[in-house]
């Protein structure tokens, strides 16, 4: 017989765990030991085999360096810092993909991988690196997926009969819910983002050919996210959302965000998120339409109609009773969304009218000054005031007829509305503006331009964004001093004035109609009405400390030194020394008198 013990089979219910020791525990473990507590006595305290306590103790300088960068003491997963081509190139993907997300474009497997391998091989080959080397295999994708944020991320092929289907009934679907709801078309709102290069020329025009040479010119480049809408009625265009990369432009100096004609956002992608697209529908779209049936005197009840992008959260309607929020089919935007069947393009088109109308304007009023150095003053300031007045100008017809294929019963009024006549008038227009600006540009240069708007990023454009936004947030490290806001002053205000009734004054000499020119006048003096009515306060303001100062000079004594015999029967001086002063002229006439010192003048 063997003396061997017999083996005991352990049952798979008693195996042992792995016990999970997240970082603050193993700081406390650290803290006990550079405290001069033993290993016996802090593995006895904690529970913890020796050897543990001994591993994460020799541990300590990366345990310590992790935990530095901010990471949550309750994770359990020590991540090593990454650098280097893929890095860089998983950077670059995480941006495409969110930018392909944000225009609802379906992301395979196959495409990820394909645009993961094209970023490698260009940045591989701008870093002359010939060694490192990368498949896009399945392991790295999962990886990446999880490092990128991407766990809920759903993988969609090409659009399916099913999404055919549902793009044929959803505005039955729709219809219904508007006649359940009692919904009218003043109350039925549709918003989308859209995407602006804002300081992007046609490809043929000289400034775009430098752009595309000289390294380190890449203003084109600039992009901002715009989120426009209104309703079916076509008679509330709502305020738009613009969100950019930086938070403080240096355009701003001295103007306040909160007098912008728009709502202003920040974001280092310049996209709309899910965080600001919440933000902006409690604080912005709310109020603004509950003002809106307030001012029309219908019932506050509202029905939204939004795509399915990942930045629209699927929660609104929790957020009030009276709104309600209706998706789109997915994959689908295209054809059904009212933004998307002509708004934005028509928006579009008017705001490169009015750049290359201001372009005219200042190379034409400013001898010298050439197109060249008008866009390399152009900015984001002077973008933000085109976009709107491009907004302003987009018509209630076109707001109410690109309505037609989702909600037809609503449009009715503006039949004529015609989206490629009205691009082709404008683009038209365009054209001969350019003409003025020694520019060779045609209506196709114009259609080109605009949907490049909407174009993939190439590898280089993500690039560029990238260095960009590096470089804003290099800027904005800089701490530079904040400056003064503006402000009005009288004396400027005054000479503001005196020069418009001057300039004024010019066209009554020319223009031979009386009852045309007192028509502008007016106009003008109305719409000067609101800076008026600031001048008059700033005066005010400016003319009660002067007097005051001024009336302190003839504060009298109870009894001046005197030689005189006669008793001081009378504190207050004499009549002739406080003269009636009821205006800032008065003021000044008074300044110039010489007045006696109260010392030598008579009791």
């Amino acid at each position: 017989m063997s003396g061997k013990h017999p083996r005991v089979s352990k049952s798979a219910g008693s195996t042992k765990r792995r016990r999970v020791i997240d970082l603050e525990q193993k700081i406390n473990i650290i803290r006990r030991y550079e405290g001069g507590q033993s290993l016996t006595s802090i593995a006895r305290e904690v529970g913890m085999p020796i050897s543990t306590v001994s591993t994460i103790v020799k541990d300590s300088a990366r345990i310590k360096e992790h935990v530095e960068s901010s990471a949550p003491l309750k994770s359990t997963v020590i991540t090593k810092r990454r650098s280097g081509i893929i890095y860089e190139m998983e950077k670059l993907l995480t941006i495409w993909m969110e930018d392909q997300i944000q225009q609802c474009v379906p992301l395979s497997l196959m495409a990820i991988q394909h645009k993961a391998r094209s970023l490698f091989e260009d940045l591989k080959a701008k870093k002359g690196d010939t060694e490192t080397s990368f498949v896009a295999s399945h392991g790295w994708f999962n990886r990446f997926k999880a490092r990128a944020n991407f766990q809920n991320m759903r993988m969609n092929g090409e659009a399916t009969g099913a999404d055919n289907v549902a793009s044929e009934y959803f505005p039955d679907v729709l219809a219904k819910v508007i006649k359940e709801g009692g919904y009218l078309p003043e109350q039925v709102f549709n918003v989308d983002e859209a995407g602006l290069f804002w300081k992007r020329m046609p490809d043929r025009t000289y400034i775009s050919k430098e752009e595309k040479t000289t390294p380190g010119c890449k203003a084109g480049k600039d992009r901002l996210t715009l989120l426009l809408g209104g309703n079916a009625a076509g008679d509330c265009k709502l305020k738009p959302l613009l969100v950019y990369h930086s938070e403080r432009p240096r355009a701003f100096k001295g103007i306040s965000k909160a007098t912008l004609p728009m709502t202003f956002r920040s974001n280092p992608k310049a996209w709309v998120t899910l965080a600001l697209f919440e933000d902006w529908f409690v604080n912005c779209f709310i109020p603004e339409v509950e003002k809106y049936c307030l001012e029309k005197r219908i019932p506050f009840k509202i029905l939204l109609v939004l795509d399915n992008a990942p930045d629209h959260p699927a929660h609104l309607d929790d957020f009030h009773p009276n709104i309600k929020v209706v998706y789109l089919p997915p994959n689908k935007t295209s054809l059904l969304q009212p933004m998307d069947q002509g708004v934005t393009f028509i928006f579009k088109a008017y705001y490169l009218q009015m750049t290359f109308a201001q372009a005219r304007a200042v190379t034409e009023g400013e001898p010298g000054k050439t197109l060249q150095d008008f866009w390399k003053g152009y900015n984001i300031y002077q973008a933000i005031r085109n976009i709107a007045t491009a907004w302003e100008d987009i018509s209630k017809g076109c707001m109410n007829s690109v309505w037609k294929k989702l909600c037809p019963q609503f449009v009715h009024g503006f039949r004529g509305f015609d989206k490629d006549a009205a691009f082709k008038e404008v683009a038209n227009k365009i054209v001969k503006l350019a003409q003025g600006l020694e520019l060779e540009v045609d209506v196709v240069d114009i259609e080109g331009l605009i949907q490049s708007h909407a174009e993939e990023l190439s590898s280089e454009d993500l690039m560029e964004l990238e260095a960009q936004r590096l470089a804003e947030e290099a800027k904005e490290e800089d701490h530079e001093p904040v400056e003064e806001p503006k402000s009005f002053t009288p004396q400027e205000m005054s000479v503001a004035f005196r020069e418009i009734n001057t300039a004024m004054g010019r066209f009554e000499s020319m223009d031979p109609n009386a009852s045309r020119f007192m028509k502008v006048n007016r106009l003008i003096q109305d719409a000067l009405a609101c800076y008026r009515e600031i001048y008059e306060e700033k005066k005010k303001a400016t003319i009660q400390p002067s007097l005051d100062k001024f009336m302190r000079k003839f504060e009298w004594p109870a009894c001046a030194p005197s030689t005189s015999s006669a008793p001081c029967t009378s504190s207050e001086p004499p009549a002739t020394l406080a003269p009636d002063i009821k205006t800032e002229a008065d003021l000044e006439d008074v300044k110039l008198v010489s007045v006696p010192s109260p010392s030598s003048a008579p009791h």
